[in-house]
């Protein structure tokens, strides 16, 4: 005998179904979806919405500007740096121009110094020399040797002054001897004793000289002099004139 699985037989349960339906109104109804609109969001809302989007654009551009206003700043430092960086530039480089020519001026100098200092040493020879000359006594071998010394000391600079004749200068004369002259207007040199020596605007040693100055009165008695024959020619061209004339007053 076969039993009957409860639910699968004639005997199963049916669901109810009305009265006058159908067998597929009985089929449970699958759940169409909703044609209908939610509740609209609230007006408050939207606005608020709105609102939080201004205000980031806002925070967006405040925080480019603030971006900006960064990078100008460090734009500026930047300039600030490289102008002050550019002026120690310049300084240094003219400093380095100083320094060169502040060597090359001692370089100079030094070699003055160092060709005064030798040719001190050979003046009293170039004395000797020149006092020979004097006396016709450089002749000979002696003569050549003594040409040839002065041509290296000219190459070196040496340079020979002093003339009688020119005017006294404390600053490369100095003088030994003193005199008067009634021939001369100012205090002259009327003889030189050792000749001075200078190298270039350097003096090695100062002409040695004598001097002679106007002889006190010389000016007052020349001045009367002149006096005097202006004085006689006026006097012969009144005579001449009278002569001309007739001479003397009118007889009545």
């Amino acid at each position: 005998m076969t039993e009957e699985t409860p639910g699968f037989g004639d005997n199963a349960e049916k669901p109810d179904v009305p009265s006058g339906a159908t067998p597929d109104d009985a089929a449970p109804q699958a759940a169409e979806p909703s044609t209908e609109e939610g509740p609209a969001a609230p007006a408050g809302d939207a606005n608020k919405t709105s609102d939080q989007s201004g205000q980031s654009g806002q925070s967006a551009q405040s925080a480019q500007s603030a971006q900006d206003v960064g990078l100008i700043a460090q734009l500026d430092q930047v300039r600030t740096a490289l102008g002050e960086r550019t002026a120690d530039l310049q300084r240094l480089q003219a400093e380095y121009q100083n320094y060169r020519r502040r060597v090359e001026r001692d370089k100079v100098t030094v070699k003055e110094i160092a060709a005064a200092n030798l040719l001190s040493e050979l003046l009293p020879t170039l004395d000797d020399i020149g006092r020979a000359r004097e006396h016709g006594e450089l002749v000979g071998g002696f003569k050549s040797v003594a040409e040839a010394l002065e041509t290296v000391v000219a190459k070196m600079g040496l340079q020979q002054f002093g003339k009688e004749g020119e005017p006294f200068d404390p600053t490369i004369h100095e003088a030994l001897m003193h005199s008067y002259a009634p021939d001369v207007t100012e205090t002259t040199c009327v003889a030189i004793l050792q000749p001075g020596y200078r190298i270039g605007e350097r003096t090695i040693r100062p002409a040695r000289v004598a001097v002679a100055e106007p002889q006190p009165g010389a000016q007052t008695v020349k001045g009367d002099a002149e006096a005097t024959g202006t004085a006689a020619s006026t006097d012969s061209a009144d005579e001449a004139e009278d002569k001309e004339t007739g001479g003397g007053p009118d007889e009545g």
